[in-house]
């Protein structure tokens, strides 16, 4: 069996401790490798390497800087198939799910090039006399990203590109569910002429996340993952005195109002629901009609396309629409919260319990479901499944519907679905969610763009990617220069004021 270790010092390497965490195969349920967790210890030598190599790189010019990551992009594009085939073993996503997986990464990293535009300060010349003033903006040194395991490609480029960019040092712990992509990436970079020890990855679990929390060399922290421990890493990091960014937990509504295109409503959801299994912190997984002839009318063009899904393993082609959960405590905790629906009074409009696919009956699949007549005291309506499972509360107008995505406690994304310009407008300006779709069922911003929800699915005063990511990996110095000539003689015991 495989043993992964950690990517420090421009190698790979086992790891000294004796702790593992096994790395499941979704589809067939069998463990494919083991994943060595790190020491507090190590994640300190990772984080001191680090430092060392951080000074070089800082003094390197952002244009040559960008080099590197114009070479990266070519090495991502040459090996996206081999990229997109680890991460479907590990995960289970499709292969083209996990293809552009790793292409939004790509274009995050795309964006980064722009770097040297991005560092440019600002000038004043002769703000007062004989004075010129200017900013730059300056690398923080040692950075840290702490992500999840359903973007094993993509969100690790969100945070490491705009860091290295900016002439950070970065230090990532990737999940250690599917944890071989990120090290596959750590070697493109070098590859790319990454200098050694710029980029580090350490795998492992709680031990190693809070050696990051409180080391005091590392000077910022980004975060991806469930609530509760966005929560954590935000009130930790920010009480070692470090700049962080934590993104959580997700319950994304799509209003459908009755003048929209119900087959694109229906398609949309279909495709935002149940694609990547749910396991999007972007999915749509609240269908919100406008009436009950909406909400009818919407139904019956869901049940159809829901029942003819595919599930199946990621080796069956183009003919699957979504694979496995990522583990059984997934597949389990979503069968538990399937039947608190039930429990609680939902009608299970496409039952996918009891799903088993003939040759991989120990994997981790499950069947789409559809609950209908769901309110918002239910715990399928409340909580965030992230599993293949889509839920229907039925509003009487638009405003309830409105104020169903505003009550709740995340705020993501969003969507609605209408021909009436009047109340797309009106609801993008209103509600009090981060990113907003308007006939688009993922609203995910492109690269230049940024990324960020509102309330509990955010903590922390800057989105991932766009300009963003470029005032979080730096700060900024202003200098106020005067040289000799024109000085008077004698102090100066007043505030500088400029005449």
């Amino acid at each position: 069996m495989e043993t992964l270790g950690h990517y420090v010092a421009g190698e790979q390497v086992t790891g000294q401790g004796a702790r593992f965490s096994d790395v499941f195969n979704p589809a067939t349920g069998e463990v494919q490798a083991r994943v060595a967790l790190a020491s507090a210890e190590e994640v300190g030598r990772a984080v001191e390497i680090a430092a060392e190599a951080q000074r070089g790189w800082a003094a390197v010019n952002p244009q040559r800087r960008a080099r590197v990551l114009m070479t990266f992009v070519q090495l991502l594009n040459r090996d996206m198939d081999k990229l997109a085939e680890a991460l479907s073993r590990e995960h289970g996503k499709t292969l083209p799910d996990a293809a552009g997986d790793v292409q939004r990464g790509l274009e995050v990293v795309e964006y980064c090039i722009g770097a040297p535009q991005m560092l440019k300060g600002e000038f004043t010349d002769s703000a007062g006399p004989g004075i010129d003033m200017y900013s730059m903006r300056q690398p923080l040194g040692v950075c840290a990203g702490i992500t999840p395991f359903n973007f094993p490609a993509m969100i690790p480029m969100w945070m490491f590109a705009p860091a290295i960019a900016c002439g950070n040092a970065f230090i990532l712990k990737p999940s250690e569910r599917d944890p071989s992509v990120p090290l596959m990436l750590a070697e493109l970079l070098e590859e790319a002429g990454l200098p050694k020890g710029v980029l580090q990855v350490v795998n492992g679990d709680k031990e190693a996340v809070d050696a990051i929390l409180d080391h005091p060399v590392i000077q910022s922290i980004g975060f991806v993952g469930s609530t509760p421990i966005a929560e954590y890493i935000y009130s930790r990091g920010c009480a070692n005195g470090k700049r962080v960014q934590c993104f959580g937990g997700a319950k994304n509504h799509m209003i459908v109002m009755p003048d929209a295109d119900m087959d694109q409503a229906a398609d949309a959801l279909v495709g935002a629901g149940y694609g990547a299994a749910g396991e999007r912190c972007m999915a749509i997984s609240v269908a919100v009609p406008v009436g009950d002839e909406t909400a009818d009318r919407l139904v019956e063009k869901l049940v159809p396309r829901i029942e003819a899904l595919k599930v199946g393993p990621y080796t069956s082609g183009a003919d699957v629409d979504y694979g496995p959960v990522v583990t059984a405590a997934a597949k389990s905790n979503i069968e538990k919260l399937v039947q608190s629906g039930l429990d609680q009074g939902a009608t299970l409009a496409v039952d996918g319990r009891g799903f088993s696919l003939q040759g991989y009956e120990d994997g981790f699949f499950l069947g789409p479901h559809l609950f209908d007549h769901a309110t918002k005291d239910m715990d399928i309506y409340r909580k965030e499944i992230f599993g293949p499972v889509l839920t229907q509360v039925r509003t009487q107008s638009y405003e309830e519907a409105l104020g169903l995505a505003m009550d709740h406690e995340y705020g993501n994304g969003v969507a609605i679905f209408t021909r009436d310009g009047d109340a797309a407008r009106d609801f993008a300006n209103r509600v009090n969610v981060g990113m907003v779709g308007i006939n688009v069922p993922i609203p995910v911003p492109l690269a230049y763009h940024t990324f960020g929800g509102w309330k509990k699915s955010a903590f922390g005063d800057l989105n991932q990617h766009g300009p963003d990511a470029f005032r979080f990996y730096t700060r900024t110095k202003t200098v106020t220069a005067r040289w000799p000539s024109g000085i008077k003689e004698g102090g100066e015991f007043t505030i500088p004021v400029m005449q």
